[in-house]
């Protein structure tokens, strides 16, 4: 079915932005499963690359047209997550965005199934639904979350979250297996399907965030207009993990931790901001050494230190944008 017919049939359809950042061939394998099961109900995919200096745009280059609308926005610059989805949604016209990431695929009934639910009227108040991810070894992946308190932090930099029965601390609910259909707070930004209304209303991701933390953030912002995040564990989808964000260990954790403040200090109130900031400057690093050094991984602690140093010349800037 052609995006045209399916427009004038007034059924939703759906705009995808993917951003790119030295995927290498999982960008390709991503398209490939949009092609193969997009259930007609894909108007647009637009690509925005942000400044990848591998052959990913160059594979792509040589892929066969597909059978929807294919952009690219190539970014002479690393702009981050947020700010190259937003780019990358400006100009969607149709009902739905579903942000996916390079690394991730659909498989088949993914897209339909999540368009039938959200066409429920009984889940008129659903904003945003999740997909089940299964990982490499074939496991579904733990990927929902709680939107974070100061306690769940504070276990986090404790190194207790994952220490049975303290599992509830975790951000991440992996004590729940997401073999059901619930409602949570966070799906993860891997599959990440949005009514677009709602991500006008809410002007989009913070571009404040670089790289993580921005599609929590807009959950939490969802929830306050009054929207619901499902998880949809009958649509099924794959997700490498971390695969691409493994190239660069230190700045990926920097990047966390920077994220994180933000998170804290924008809607925290301000003493709990300011104990997140004490636990993160000078207990976590204590915490993550100590571990390190009985795992006996040098190297973690060599990424800690570079990871740290450019959080402390990003302080005055994360501080002042409570």
């Amino acid at each position: 079915m052609s995006s045209d017919s399916q427009r004038s049939s007034g059924s939703l359809v759906i705009d995808i932005v993917i951003v790119n950042w030295n995927a290498g061939a999982h960008l390709g394998h991503a398209l490939d499963s949009i092609e193969r099961f997009h259930d007609g109900l894909v108007d647009s995919v637009t690509v925005v690359d942000n400044a990848s200096s591998d052959d990913s745009l160059e594979l792509l280059d040589r892929r066969d047209a597909p059978t929807f609308t294919l952009r690219v926005l190539r970014n002479m610059t690393n702009l981050g997550f947020g700010a190259a989805c937003n780019l990358g949604a400006k100009d969607s016209r149709e009902k739905l965005l579903l942000f996916l990431n390079p690394d991730a695929r659909i498989e088949s009934g993914c897209l339909s199934k999540a368009v039938t639910y959200l066409e429920d009227p009984r889940n008129a108040q659903v904003g945003i639904v999740g997909a089940q991810l299964r990982d490499q070894s074939g496991q579904i992946a733990r990927s929902c979350a709680r939107f974070p308190t100061l306690g769940m932090f504070g276990a986090h930099a404790l190194g207790i979250d994952h220490v049975r029965g303290f599992q509830h601390l975790d951000v991440h609910m992996i004590e729940w297996a997401h073999d059901t259909t619930t409602e949570v707070d966070h799906v993860i930004g891997a599959f990440f399907l949005v009514r677009r209304s709602i991500f006008a209303a809410l002007g989009g991701f913070d571009e404040r965030y670089f790289l993580y933390y921005e599609d929590l953030d807009f959950s939490l912002r969802a929830r306050e207009l009054g929207y619901r995040s499902v998880f949809l564990s009958e649509a099924h989808g794959f997700h490498v993990g971390g695969g691409i964000s493994k190239q660069i260990m230190a700045r990926r954790l920097f990047y966390s931790l920077r994220s994180r403040l933000l998170y804290g200090f924008k809607n925290f109130e301000p003493a709990e901001a300011w104990a997140l900031f004490a636990l993160t400057i000078f207990i976590e690093p204590a915490s993550r050494t100590g571990f390190a050094i009985l795992r006996r991984r040098p190297e973690d602690v060599l990424n800690l230190a570079r990871a740290y140093g450019m959080l402390f010349r990003e302080l005055p800037a994360v501080i002042g944008r409570r």
